[in-house]
């Protein structure tokens, strides 16, 4: 029963990510934790695995079509990672009511990013000769890095909902080169999100194994099946749904337990 669940829900965050590009991730926590009976450090663990390999996949296409600012993964990376192993040390040394509500948080944060139509580039960061000028950028970049890391470190969210913006209108990426270049940031900090929490929690490899096939394979089905759709309205159907369930982690943390 618990595969079968893994399997179930792993396609319905596969086909989130595939037709969203991101921020489906989010609801792998309450799918492991509610559905499956994790507890949350299993669950972060899980969805870390499961962000990283779905993002390595989504980022290839990207990779060969050269829709990637290779420079900007990389400064992002290096802020980003070991923020990521601070996240993790804090939510040790946090109880679980706390980070139950933080994360519930964070998903409300992430639904009014998706209701949100910020879709043009920037100004903020002028493009100079084709490339970052990292004097008037970098103050704004690496903050925003190590967020995203923090983040992905302690609530295992890969933080898309943060990075696109981020790109987008801090640094006047255009889209197509924010998406791929994000989801290359993603798979390096939930790779360090993984090291980081590897010690803390076991974690069942079949549901793991599960979860991150169905995933990955409705991540690229829905992936090709996205270009015919509303994406605008499905974002913001699926933002009503993070809502939803944000509330019911708070009442489930605060007055069920």
């Amino acid at each position: 029963m618990t595969i079968a669940l893994a399997l179930a829900f792993g396609a319905v965050i596969g086909v989130l990510l595939g037709l969203l590009g991101g921020g489906g991730s989010i609801m792998a926590i309450p799918a492991l934790v509610y559905a499956l009976g994790l507890d949350f450090q299993q669950a972060v663990l899980i969805a870390l695995i499961v962000i990283a390999v779905a993002s390595a996949v989504g980022s290839l296409p990207k990779i060969s079509a050269g829709q990637v600012n290779w420079r900007l993964a990389g400064v992002f990376a290096l802020a980003g990672i070991p923020a990521a192993f601070a996240g993790s040390a804090i939510g040790d040394h946090l109880p679980q009511t706390v980070v139950m509500v933080g994360f519930a948080v964070v998903m409300v944060v992430a639904g009014i990013r998706m209701l949100t139509d910020a879709d043009d580039t920037g100004g903020a960061c002028e493009i100079a000769d084709g490339g970052i000028n990292w004097r008037r950028c970098a103050p704004r970049s690496i903050p925003a890095a190590a967020v995203v890391g923090l983040l992905t470190g302690l609530f295992g969210v890969g933080g898309g909902f943060l990075i696109i913006p981020a790109l987008v209108i801090m640094l006047g990426v255009e889209m197509p080169i924010a998406v791929g270049t994000s989801l290359l940031i993603i798979t390096a900090n939930s790779a360090a999100g993984i090291a980081s929490h590897a010690q803390d929690a076991t974690i069942n490899w079949s549901v793991t194994a599960a979860f991150v096939a169905t995933a990955v394979a409705g991540s690229l089905i829905a992936g090709q099946l996205g270009t015919k759709l509303n994406n605008t309205r499905l974002q913001h159907w699926f933002a009503y749904l993070v809502f939803v369930v944000a509330a019911y982690v708070l009442v489930d943390t605060l007055l069920l337990h």
